[in-house]
């Protein structure tokens, strides 16, 4: 079976992969010799003869470091924006490697014709996906499309129909629910019946998978309803209805050495974490270098604006639920906390706010530093220290916290950062406590390329000076 998600899919690409980069190697070295006539700054080299060796080292190596970044996996790579994040990465990093064995090898290859082949290969292998996405979004390359039953037309059971719905290219049908409920039963056409007849439904429909997504209060039918289908060739997945307990996402792991659901598993995995702190010390020590100069001269305008200290200390919420201090620099009168009362407002619909535009503890400084967001410097070394992230959702102060619903708080299972998803999608005309959804929207689409985007986007943001004040 050739599937979007299938273990041939997977051989297959990586077989493709290996053939298009020693394609790419081979049609560099042909192309090295008469190109000289047409670009002057190259040398005039005798006839390129690759060793042959070279055809095994780069398609293995390569392929190896896409299957390191998960690049063949196709489920951790549905969205187009994850495999490229992938595919750059994996193949930056290939690069770098077979440099270095060429460097210590075989260095009478050229530096352009290393840099054309790998060039060629990183386009020839980013081309052919975006083509076959594009297959597969029109009609999939499916043997046969999965025929799907859920057990259960509740909330879950309607969100998981919603979601295969969206993802054609799944290669997955609803054929239809089955829930003991019987209003439900007269309510929707696309129920077939109770839970007993489940073992009829499927032999009629031809169903491949059957998800159970009972609520908590039905499950001591599950053990009943596998019983039934035992010896049915058929798949059984089960959602667990344990969403109000999770703050995150639910993952089954060994603990001492038997298989449990972890309710409150980390959002980011121990190597995206290790990634994103990697990319926080390296920009922040970069924009360091030049913003050291900037925050001094910042800090003396501040003393010469108004009495006080340079910096602001506040207690704010990290990354699950930790305390710490936020620093910024000061844009306020000294001891404008207390004063706070006197600019809480509420808005049209009666949610209270904290900001607002005519604040008249902001100082003159102060307010151009909050238009133009250079406050913000000091936080670098919260990044430093690792109390927060370069991007993430924004620290809230914990009064507010104390407030929040449950789901809300979801947006701490992640590092907390000076920009985020919030802040380029309208910053102050959105308070964050009244649009977490922003932040939750970050948390469950987090990745390298998401980080990098918003960054892209804040320095826009930043430059309008919208929403800032």
């Amino acid at each position: 079976m050739f599937r979007r998600f299938s273990v041939n899919f997977a051989l297959f690409s990586i077989v493709l992969d290996m053939m298009l980069v020693d394609a790419a190697l081979f049609l560099a070295a042909e192309l090295r010799e008469p190109l000289t006539g047409y670009l002057p700054f190259l040398k005039v080299l005798e006839p390129v003869r690759l060793p042959w060796s070279l055809y095994g080292i780069f398609p293995l190596l390569w392929a190896g470091v896409l299957l390191l970044f998960s690049v063949y996996d196709g489920r951790k790579n549905f969205r187009f924006t994850d495999e490229f994040a992938g595919l750059t990465l994996g193949s930056l990093l290939a690069t770098f490697s077979l440099a270095g064995i060429l460097y210590l090898t075989y260095r009478e290859v050229s530096r352009f014709l290393f840099l054309m082949a790998t060039g060629t290969a990183y386009s020839w292998l980013l081309s052919w996906r975006l083509l076959a996405r594009v297959v597969f979004r029109k009609n999939g390359i499916h043997s046969r499309i999965r025929q799907v039953l859920i057990l259960g037309a509740g909330e879950t059971g309607r969100e998981l129909e919603k979601n295969i719905r969206d993802n054609s290219a799944l290669g997955l049908r609803v054929v239809g629910f089955l829930d003991d409920d019987w209003q439900r039963q007269a309510d929707h056409a696309d129920i077939f019946g109770s839970l007993d007849v489940s073992r009829r439904v499927i032999i009629e429909h031809g169903v491949d998978d059957v998800v159970i997504a009972l609520p908590r209060s039905e499950h001591q039918r599950l053990a009943e309803i596998v019983n039934v289908l035992h010896d049915l060739p058929v798949r059984v997945w089960v959602i667990p209805d344990y969403f109000s307990l999770t703050l995150h996402r639910a993952k089954v792991e060994e603990f001492a050495g038997i298989p449990m659901l972890d309710l409150r598993a980390p959002a980011l995995n121990e190597y995206q974490r290790m990634v994103k702190r990697a990319f926080d010390l390296g920009v922040t020590l970069l924009l360091l270098l030049f913003a050291l100069p900037l925050m001094g001269l910042i800090a003396l305008l501040i003393r010469l604006d108004s009495p006080g200290p340079v910096l602001y200390r506040a207690r704010r919420v990290g990354e699950n639920g930790r305390i710490f201090w936020m620093m910024k620099f000061r844009t306020m009168v000294q001891g404008a906390d207390k004063l706070q009362a006197q600019v809480i407002w509420r808005d049209d619909e009666g949610h209270i706010l904290h900001k607002r535009p005519d604040d008249p503890r902001v100082t003159r400084v102060g307010r151009f530093l909050r238009r133009s967001s250079l406050d913000e410097l000091p936080q670098l070394f919260n990044v430093l220290r690792g109390e927060m992230s370069l991007v993430g959702p924004r620290p809230e102060m914990p009064e507010l916290v104390e407030r929040y619903d449950l789901w809300q708080r979801r947006r701490f299972t992640v590092p907390q950062g000076i920009t985020g998803w919030w802040q380029v999608n309208g910053r102050s005309d959105k308070p964050m406590h009244l649009h977490t959804d922003e932040d939750l929207y970050y948390v469950q689409n987090y990745s390298l390329w998401l980080d990098l985007k918003i960054l892209a986007r804040t320095v826009w943001v930043v430059l309008q000076g919208k929403g800032a004040y």
